[in-house]
Protein backbone atom coordinates (compact mmCIF):
# COMPACT_ATOMS: atom_id res chain seq x y z
CA UNK A 1 0.00 0.00 0.00
CA UNK A 2 1.12 3.75 -1.31
CA UNK A 3 1.32 6.68 1.22
CA UNK A 4 -1.03 9.04 0.24
CA UNK A 5 -1.16 12.64 1.57
CA UNK A 6 -4.08 14.43 0.99
CA UNK A 7 -3.49 18.38 0.75
CA UNK A 8 -4.98 20.44 1.89
CA UNK A 9 -6.72 17.92 4.13
CA UNK A 10 -9.22 21.02 4.94
CA UNK A 11 -12.70 21.97 3.50
CA UNK A 12 -15.99 20.82 2.71
CA UNK A 13 -14.48 18.19 -0.14
CA UNK A 14 -10.96 17.70 1.48
CA UNK A 15 -12.74 16.66 5.23
CA UNK A 16 -15.32 14.07 3.19
CA UNK A 17 -12.16 13.00 1.22
CA UNK A 18 -10.16 11.79 4.17
CA UNK A 19 -13.57 10.56 6.29
CA UNK A 20 -13.83 8.17 3.50
CA UNK A 21 -10.65 7.16 3.12
CA UNK A 22 -9.16 6.53 6.38
CA UNK A 23 -12.45 3.94 6.47
CA UNK A 24 -10.81 2.16 2.99
CA UNK A 25 -7.17 2.17 3.88
CA UNK A 26 -4.77 1.67 6.58
CA UNK A 27 -4.57 4.99 8.47
CA UNK A 28 -0.92 4.94 8.98
CA UNK A 29 -0.75 5.64 5.26
CA UNK A 30 -2.33 8.83 5.48
CA UNK A 31 -1.02 12.17 5.77
CA UNK A 32 -2.80 14.92 6.19
CA UNK A 33 -1.53 18.73 4.97
CA UNK A 34 -3.29 21.53 6.47
CA UNK A 35 -2.66 25.34 7.70
CA UNK A 36 -4.17 24.26 10.79
CA UNK A 37 -3.18 20.05 11.09
CA UNK A 38 -4.18 20.30 15.08
CA UNK A 39 -7.72 20.74 13.85
CA UNK A 40 -8.03 17.02 12.47
CA UNK A 41 -10.28 14.80 14.58
CA UNK A 42 -8.14 13.81 17.48
CA UNK A 43 -9.98 9.79 16.86
CA UNK A 44 -7.54 9.90 13.36
CA UNK A 45 -4.34 10.97 14.56
CA UNK A 46 -4.68 8.29 18.07
CA UNK A 47 -5.23 5.91 15.38
CA UNK A 48 -1.35 6.58 13.38
CA UNK A 49 -2.43 9.02 10.94
CA UNK A 50 0.09 11.46 10.75
CA UNK A 51 -0.43 15.18 10.08
CA UNK A 52 1.84 17.56 8.28
CA UNK A 53 1.38 21.83 8.60
CA UNK A 54 1.46 23.77 5.21
CA UNK A 55 -0.47 25.13 2.85
CA UNK A 56 -0.70 27.08 -0.71
CA UNK A 57 1.16 30.15 0.78
CA UNK A 58 3.75 27.85 2.10
CA UNK A 59 6.84 28.56 -0.05
CA UNK A 60 7.80 25.42 -2.80
CA UNK A 61 10.70 24.62 -1.29
CA UNK A 62 8.94 24.46 1.93
CA UNK A 63 6.41 22.33 0.23
CA UNK A 64 8.79 20.25 -1.27
CA UNK A 65 10.00 19.13 2.50
CA UNK A 66 6.31 18.49 3.37
CA UNK A 67 5.71 16.50 -0.08
CA UNK A 68 8.65 14.38 0.99
CA UNK A 69 7.90 10.31 1.75
CA UNK A 70 4.32 10.83 -0.39
CA UNK A 71 3.81 8.36 -3.03
CA UNK A 72 -0.02 9.35 -3.92
CA UNK A 73 -1.00 12.84 -3.38
CA UNK A 74 -4.77 14.22 -3.57
CA UNK A 75 -4.47 18.10 -4.76
CA UNK A 76 -7.48 20.01 -3.93
CA UNK A 77 -7.82 22.90 -5.85
CA UNK A 78 -7.48 26.46 -4.19
CA UNK A 79 -10.68 28.11 -2.91
CA UNK A 80 -10.94 31.06 -5.46
CA UNK A 81 -12.52 31.74 -8.80
CA UNK A 82 -9.99 33.99 -10.00
CA UNK A 83 -7.77 32.41 -12.54
CA UNK A 84 -4.42 34.31 -12.12
CA UNK A 85 -4.02 33.59 -8.69
CA UNK A 86 -4.93 30.18 -8.33
CA UNK A 87 -2.58 29.04 -11.33
CA UNK A 88 0.42 31.24 -9.49
CA UNK A 89 -0.17 28.43 -6.07
CA UNK A 90 -0.89 25.27 -7.77
CA UNK A 91 1.26 24.84 -10.80
CA UNK A 92 4.33 25.33 -8.17
CA UNK A 93 2.65 22.96 -5.54
CA UNK A 94 2.44 20.38 -8.24
CA UNK A 95 5.96 20.99 -9.41
CA UNK A 96 7.36 20.85 -5.44
CA UNK A 97 5.17 17.46 -5.57
CA UNK A 98 7.08 16.29 -8.53
CA UNK A 99 10.68 17.09 -6.95
CA UNK A 100 9.18 15.54 -3.28
CA UNK A 101 9.06 12.08 -5.68
CA UNK A 102 5.23 12.01 -5.69
CA UNK A 103 4.30 9.68 -8.56
CA UNK A 104 1.05 10.05 -8.85
CA UNK A 105 -1.37 13.37 -8.48
CA UNK A 106 -4.71 13.34 -8.03
CA UNK A 107 -6.53 16.67 -9.17
CA UNK A 108 -9.81 18.20 -8.07
CA UNK A 109 -10.56 20.23 -11.05
CA UNK A 110 -14.63 21.16 -11.73
CA UNK A 111 -17.06 19.55 -13.96
CA UNK A 112 -17.40 23.80 -15.72
CA UNK A 113 -15.90 22.48 -19.35
CA UNK A 114 -18.65 20.35 -20.86
CA UNK A 115 -17.52 16.76 -21.67
CA UNK A 116 -14.65 14.76 -20.35
CA UNK A 117 -12.26 15.42 -23.16
CA UNK A 118 -13.11 19.23 -22.95
CA UNK A 119 -10.31 21.60 -22.87
CA UNK A 120 -12.35 25.05 -23.28
CA UNK A 121 -14.69 26.79 -20.86
CA UNK A 122 -15.89 30.54 -21.13
CA UNK A 123 -16.18 30.44 -17.39
CA UNK A 124 -13.67 31.98 -15.17
CA UNK A 125 -14.10 29.91 -12.85
CA UNK A 126 -12.53 26.85 -14.78
CA UNK A 127 -9.84 28.51 -16.31
CA UNK A 128 -7.13 27.82 -13.43
CA UNK A 129 -8.54 24.52 -13.55
CA UNK A 130 -7.68 23.99 -16.98
CA UNK A 131 -4.57 25.13 -17.08
CA UNK A 132 -3.91 22.66 -14.27
CA UNK A 133 -4.80 19.83 -16.05
CA UNK A 134 -2.75 20.86 -18.97
CA UNK A 135 0.37 21.31 -16.58
CA UNK A 136 -0.77 17.83 -15.40
CA UNK A 137 -0.38 16.23 -19.23
CA UNK A 138 2.82 18.43 -19.84
CA UNK A 139 4.70 16.36 -16.62
CA UNK A 140 3.34 13.49 -17.67
CA UNK A 141 4.74 13.39 -21.15
CA UNK A 142 8.14 14.49 -20.20
CA UNK A 143 8.64 13.42 -16.73
CA UNK A 144 9.08 9.55 -16.85
CA UNK A 145 7.30 7.70 -13.94
CA UNK A 146 5.04 10.46 -12.95
CA UNK A 147 1.41 9.97 -13.45
CA UNK A 148 -1.33 11.89 -12.52
CA UNK A 149 -5.98 11.46 -12.35
CA UNK A 150 -7.90 14.64 -12.95
CA UNK A 151 -11.48 14.19 -11.14
CA UNK A 152 -13.44 16.67 -12.15
CA UNK A 153 -15.97 16.68 -8.96
CA UNK A 154 -19.48 17.94 -10.38
CA UNK A 155 -21.33 20.96 -9.05
CA UNK A 156 -22.77 20.88 -5.51
CA UNK A 157 -26.08 20.15 -4.98
CA UNK A 158 -24.99 22.39 -1.56
CA UNK A 159 -23.66 25.46 -3.59
CA UNK A 160 -26.95 26.80 -5.34
CA UNK A 161 -27.28 30.05 -3.56
CA UNK A 162 -24.47 31.17 -5.43
CA UNK A 163 -26.39 30.44 -9.01
CA UNK A 164 -29.10 32.03 -7.49
CA UNK A 165 -28.12 35.67 -6.07
CA UNK A 166 -27.72 33.86 -2.48
CA UNK A 167 -31.14 32.46 -2.09
CA UNK A 168 -31.26 30.87 0.95
CA UNK A 169 -34.21 28.90 1.49
CA UNK A 170 -34.49 29.18 5.37
CA UNK A 171 -34.42 33.07 4.95
CA UNK A 172 -36.74 33.31 1.67
CA UNK A 173 -36.93 36.87 1.69
CA UNK A 174 -33.37 38.18 2.46
CA UNK A 175 -32.68 38.38 -1.29
CA UNK A 176 -36.25 37.86 -3.30
CA UNK A 177 -38.08 40.75 -5.31
CA UNK A 178 -41.09 39.64 -4.51
CA UNK A 179 -40.72 35.78 -5.90
CA UNK A 180 -38.45 36.59 -8.21
CA UNK A 181 -34.70 35.59 -8.05
CA UNK A 182 -32.78 37.96 -10.08
CA UNK A 183 -29.56 36.27 -12.24
CA UNK A 184 -28.10 36.81 -15.56
CA UNK A 185 -29.64 34.01 -16.48
CA UNK A 186 -34.08 33.08 -17.59
CA UNK A 187 -33.55 30.13 -16.32
CA UNK A 188 -34.09 27.77 -19.48
CA UNK A 189 -32.11 25.67 -21.73
CA UNK A 190 -28.95 23.48 -20.86
CA UNK A 191 -28.47 23.08 -17.06
CA UNK A 192 -26.51 21.62 -14.12
CA UNK A 193 -26.06 17.86 -13.04
CA UNK A 194 -26.00 18.65 -9.30
CA UNK A 195 -23.99 16.43 -7.04
CA UNK A 196 -24.22 15.68 -3.53
CA UNK A 197 -20.42 16.88 -2.12
CA UNK A 198 -19.69 14.07 0.21
CA UNK A 199 -20.75 11.80 -2.16
CA UNK A 200 -17.95 13.59 -4.66
CA UNK A 201 -15.48 12.91 -1.57
CA UNK A 202 -16.78 9.47 -1.29
CA UNK A 203 -15.67 8.81 -4.57
CA UNK A 204 -12.47 10.60 -4.80
CA UNK A 205 -11.61 8.81 -1.95
CA UNK A 206 -12.71 5.13 -3.50
CA UNK A 207 -10.37 6.19 -6.53
CA UNK A 208 -7.09 7.09 -4.32
CA UNK A 209 -7.59 3.83 -2.64
CA UNK A 210 -7.86 2.03 -5.51
CA UNK A 211 -5.02 3.49 -7.43
CA UNK A 212 -3.13 3.02 -4.28
CA UNK A 213 -3.57 -0.83 -3.32
CA UNK A 214 -3.31 -2.08 -7.41
CA UNK A 215 -1.85 0.91 -9.35
CA UNK A 216 -0.83 -1.27 -13.01
CA UNK A 217 -5.14 -2.08 -12.98
CA UNK A 218 -5.93 1.41 -12.22
CA UNK A 219 -8.36 2.74 -15.34
CA UNK A 220 -8.15 6.23 -14.90
CA UNK A 221 -4.22 6.58 -15.32
CA UNK A 222 -3.77 9.86 -16.92
CA UNK A 223 -7.16 10.57 -17.79
CA UNK A 224 -10.16 12.71 -16.53
CA UNK A 225 -12.81 11.36 -14.23
CA UNK A 226 -16.53 13.24 -14.87
CA UNK A 227 -18.32 12.93 -11.50
CA UNK A 228 -22.01 14.21 -11.95
CA UNK A 229 -25.34 13.70 -10.68
CA UNK A 230 -27.62 11.15 -12.74
CA UNK A 231 -29.71 13.89 -14.21
CA UNK A 232 -29.44 16.98 -15.54
CA UNK A 233 -31.84 20.22 -13.83
CA UNK A 234 -32.34 23.69 -15.65
CA UNK A 235 -31.58 26.86 -13.60
CA UNK A 236 -35.82 27.31 -13.63
CA UNK A 237 -36.22 23.63 -12.51
CA UNK A 238 -33.81 24.39 -9.59
CA UNK A 239 -35.46 27.19 -8.59
CA UNK A 240 -38.96 25.44 -8.59
CA UNK A 241 -37.08 23.24 -5.87
CA UNK A 242 -36.13 25.58 -3.88
CA UNK A 243 -38.97 27.28 -3.77
CA UNK A 244 -41.04 24.03 -2.62
CA UNK A 245 -38.01 23.40 0.26
CA UNK A 246 -38.95 27.41 1.07
CA UNK A 247 -42.74 27.05 0.63
CA UNK A 248 -42.81 29.87 -1.89
CA UNK A 249 -44.05 29.99 -5.91
CA UNK A 250 -40.13 31.06 -6.90
CA UNK A 251 -39.61 32.26 -10.19
CA UNK A 252 -36.48 33.36 -12.21
CA UNK A 253 -36.09 37.02 -13.73
CA UNK A 254 -33.41 37.69 -16.08
CA UNK A 255 -31.41 40.48 -15.24
CA UNK A 256 -28.10 42.28 -16.64
CA UNK A 257 -24.99 41.55 -14.98
CA UNK A 258 -24.37 45.50 -14.91
CA UNK A 259 -27.34 45.17 -12.55
CA UNK A 260 -26.55 42.12 -10.74
CA UNK A 261 -22.92 42.65 -9.63
CA UNK A 262 -25.07 45.75 -8.10
CA UNK A 263 -27.36 43.80 -5.75
CA UNK A 264 -26.90 44.00 -2.06
CA UNK A 265 -26.33 40.39 -1.70
CA UNK A 266 -24.01 40.19 -4.38
CA UNK A 267 -21.54 42.80 -3.60
CA UNK A 268 -21.55 41.64 0.09
CA UNK A 269 -20.23 38.01 -1.56
CA UNK A 270 -17.34 39.19 -3.69
CA UNK A 271 -16.79 42.89 -2.04
CA UNK A 272 -15.96 44.09 -5.34
CA UNK A 273 -17.22 43.99 -8.88
CA UNK A 274 -14.71 42.92 -10.68
CA UNK A 275 -14.71 39.90 -8.70
CA UNK A 276 -18.53 39.83 -9.16
CA UNK A 277 -17.91 40.61 -13.37
CA UNK A 278 -15.87 37.43 -13.80
CA UNK A 279 -17.93 35.37 -12.14
CA UNK A 280 -21.07 36.34 -14.15
CA UNK A 281 -19.06 34.35 -16.70
CA UNK A 282 -20.68 31.20 -15.10
CA UNK A 283 -23.84 31.65 -16.79
CA UNK A 284 -23.02 32.01 -20.15
CA UNK A 285 -20.78 28.42 -19.68
CA UNK A 286 -23.98 27.23 -18.45
CA UNK A 287 -26.21 28.48 -21.20
CA UNK A 288 -23.60 26.94 -23.55
CA UNK A 289 -23.71 23.42 -21.47
CA UNK A 290 -20.62 23.31 -19.69
CA UNK A 291 -22.34 21.83 -17.11
CA UNK A 292 -25.15 19.41 -18.19
CA UNK A 293 -23.29 16.77 -19.23
CA UNK A 294 -24.34 13.51 -17.31
CA UNK A 295 -21.94 10.66 -16.65
CA UNK A 296 -22.14 7.00 -15.20
CA UNK A 297 -18.83 7.37 -13.41
CA UNK A 298 -20.34 8.05 -9.63
CA UNK A 299 -22.41 5.58 -10.19
CA UNK A 300 -19.71 2.65 -11.46
CA UNK A 301 -17.79 4.29 -8.50
CA UNK A 302 -20.00 4.48 -5.47
CA UNK A 303 -21.80 1.43 -6.58
CA UNK A 304 -25.05 2.70 -6.38
CA UNK A 305 -26.95 5.79 -7.68
CA UNK A 306 -25.95 9.37 -6.70
CA UNK A 307 -28.36 10.85 -4.42
CA UNK A 308 -30.83 13.37 -6.68
CA UNK A 309 -30.49 17.00 -6.26
CA UNK A 310 -34.03 17.89 -4.50
CA UNK A 311 -33.69 14.68 -2.41
CA UNK A 312 -30.40 16.32 -0.93
CA UNK A 313 -31.94 19.68 -0.73
CA UNK A 314 -35.01 18.44 1.36
CA UNK A 315 -32.52 16.36 3.44
CA UNK A 316 -30.55 19.27 4.37
CA UNK A 317 -33.59 21.51 4.87
CA UNK A 318 -34.56 18.22 7.72
CA UNK A 319 -31.37 18.35 9.21
CA UNK A 320 -31.54 22.14 9.65
CA UNK A 321 -34.71 22.03 10.98
CA UNK A 322 -33.91 19.40 13.27
CA UNK A 323 -30.87 21.15 14.87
Amino acid sequence: MKTIGIFPASGGLGTSTYHHLLALVPKDNVILISRHPHKVPRNYTQACVRTREASYETAPSDLEKVFTGIDVLFLISYPSHVKDYRIKVQLPAIDAARRAGVKHVFYSSLAFAGERDSTRSVAEVMQAHLATEGHLRHLAETAPGFTYTVIREGIYSESTPIYTSFFDPHFPDASLVGNEILVPHDGKGKGVAWVKRDELGEASAKLIAQYSSAPESFQYVNQVVLLTGNKEWSLEDTVKVLGEVAGKDLKIREIPVHEWVRLPQVKGYFKNEEDARTWATAWEAIRQGATAPVTGDLEEILGRKPEEFDVTLKGETRATTEQ
